[in-house]
């Protein structure tokens, strides 16, 4: 009696019968080498100039009624942004504005002395002008500089962020080539890319109007944009 052709797996071989011959053939490879890979952080930064100012100021008054302290609080509010516009200014929007009652504590007695009025808007306009506007700003009746503090136009910023990618990017590459070549090794390819950048932070003042000179100086200086680049490169 005649009996089917039957295949037989034994060990990655393949064994087919065949009349009284035995044809053995060799079956495909079961595993493959892991992939090495190397792992760089590369960082880059770009200096720019702070050609903007941040302003912020403001005007407080103290009285012994609610209507005289906000008439006055409005009087020289309109003043201060009568030069605000004069000086031609951007962004310019209030950002504060409240009235509150003053008391003073007596043998544990709260008092009603009188109120607080307070007016606060900020602006932008640049660094080089700044000096010379919270000067007149003073002149105007602004009592307080909340916050003075630097930056840059968002193209330049972002100009800027790009050059320190390319630097981040060189400076990954350079540390990958640095190892392998110590290690006798040779880079393949890139398998994955990371990566991380901010918008420089402002430089910040802290500024009272009633200790600045006749003549404010104010110097912006520079901002640092700062990236940084993940490489995993296989080899």
């Amino acid at each position: 009696m005649k009996h089917p052709l039957r295949p037989f797996y034994t060990l990655g071989l393949v064994a087919f019968l065949v009349g009284a011959s035995v044809v053995v053939a060799e079956g495909p490879a079961v595993s493959q080498e892991a992939q090495r890979t190397l792992t760089v952080i590369g960082r880059g930064t770009e200096a720019i100039s702070a050609t903007l100012a941040q302003v912020s100021l403001g005007v407080e008054v103290q009285g012994r009624t609610a209507q005289e302290v906000q008439q006055e609080v409005a009087r020289r509010a309109n003043a201060i942004l009568a030069v605000l516009r004069a000086r031609e200014v951007s962004q310019l929007q209030t950002t504060g504005l409240s009235l509150s009652p003053n008391y003073e504590y007596t043998n544990n007695r709260r008092i009603l002395v009188g109120y607080i009025g307070r007016n606060t808007v900020s602006f932008r306009i640049a660094s080089d002008r700044v000096g010379p506007l919270l000067d007149a700003a003073v002149q105007a009746g602004a009592t307080t500089i909340d916050n003075l503090s630097f930056t840059a136009p968002e193209a330049t910023i972002a100009a800027a962020q790009r050059t320190a990618l390319q630097r981040a990017t060189q400076d990954a590459q350079s540390q990958a080539q640095a190892v392998l070549s110590a290690l006798n090794l040779q880079p393949r390819q890139v398998v994955s890319i990371q990566i991380g950048q901010a918008a420089p932070p402002p430089k910040l003042f802290s500024v009272r109007a009633a200790t600045m000179a006749d003549s404010t100086p104010v110097v912006s200086g520079e901002l640092q944009v700062e990236a940084s680049v993940t490489l995993q490169i296989s080899y």
